[in-house]
């Protein structure tokens, strides 16, 4: 079959375009990602994919590179996304700030009707008493209101000039790199699919209009990717522009695919390609050297009574060690000064 396979860069076409070509497919390479970010990363992956190509013996095509309609399409359902998880983290910590304003006041109530109850049982029980506990319940009541007015002037100290405490604007907001790891996995596989069916139809697009006899894509090797979701596009588009659609499963080659685009020397990027892919695989890097500190923190906190002790055990060995040469330089200083006086 005269195939047009969709390539997203060079290390994932290793294996797809072996397999394929010993299947007996006859392979043109389209690479065709609007969705790269930022335009150097597009010309890093496209040269790299050109070279192994071309000694490989495969031509490529280029689609156009348009990432405005990228953004349009795709990047608006990210951006919506992570500005949906910034929005409701933001009004959490609102109403965690209102919450402890109310926590606080209903604190300072309590210890006013404490100390009124207070007073009024002191007055019962006589005049002297009651002078006196009234005096102590005066004193409670003063502390109680400073310490409400001390904690609400503590919470507009911390609140940003300009900004309430009722209003709708965040307290804080969250780190960027926590919101985009909190985003629903349905919306993120949305803006995925939404990727896939851009470059795929435009696939499907070209290979109608040149001849060929069906469209493929790479994108199914890597197990980062949403593989039912690609091999659905690829049919969709593929039955719109009337070719045929050939999909495997690629991910199985994945580890080989590594091994020898790293033998090559290959460009190997760290993202999938847009600016959100990035933003997401520089949110889980973060994390898992996080998770790498905890644990070995966890582990160093779990053994420091063994060092503690075995820094001890040390120190007691150099003590003794120090005594006993003590011990030893008076003996022979002793000697010495026995054999002087022998003589």
């Amino acid at each position: 079959m005269k195939l047009l396979l969709h390539a997203c860069c060079g290390p994932c076409s290793l294996e797809p375009t072996r397999l394929l070509k010993a299947a007996g497919h006859d392979i043109t390479i389209y690479y065709a990602n609007s969705n790269i970010h930022p335009a150097e990363e597009y010309q890093h992956r496209l040269a790299t994919l050109r070279a192994w190509a071309s000694a490989e013996g495969f031509d490529v095509l280029e689609g156009p590179y348009n990432p405005a309609i990228w953004e349009n399409v795709c990047g608006r359902i990210g951006d919506a996304a992570i500005a949906d998880v910034e929005r409701a983290r933001a009004e959490a910590a609102a109403n965690s700030r209102l919450q402890s304003v109310t926590d606080t006041q209903a604190e300072g109530a309590g210890e006013n009707e404490r100390a009124d109850s207070e007073s009024a049982s002191d007055a019962v029980s006589g005049r002297s008493r009651a002078n006196a506990h009234t005096a102590v319940a005066a004193s409670a009541c003063d502390k109680s209101n400073g310490a409400e007015h001390a904690s609400q002037a503590s919470l507009t100290d911390s609140t940003p000039a300009g900004e309430h405490v009722n209003s709708n604007a965040p307290a804080e907001s969250a780190p960027l790199r926590a919101a985009v790891l909190s985003v629903d996995p349905a919306r993120r596989e949305a803006r995925c699919r939404a990727c896939y069916r851009m470059r795929l139809e435009e696939t499907a697009r070209v290979a109608a209009e040149r001849g060929f006899d069906g469209i493929g894509t790479t994108l199914s090797v890597s197990p980062y990717q949403y593989t039912d979701v690609i091999r659905e596009e690829v049919e969709r588009a593929a039955a719109d522009a009337g070719v045929a659609p050939v999909f495997e499963d690629f991910r199985p080659y994945y580890d080989e695919a590594t091994r020898r685009s790293r033998q090559l020397g290959m460009y190997r990027q760290n993202f999938c390609g847009c600016r959100i892919s990035d933003l997401e695989a520089a949110a889980e890097r973060a994390e898992r050297k996080a998770e790498r500190a905890a644990a070995k923190a966890a582990e160093r906190a779990a053994h420091a009574d063994e060092r503690a002790a075995e820094k001890a055990a040390l120190a007691r060995h150099k003590a003794e060690r120090a005594a006993y040469d003590q011990k030893q330089a008076r003996k022979r200083a002793i000697l010495k000064a026995l054999r002087e006086q022998g003589k």
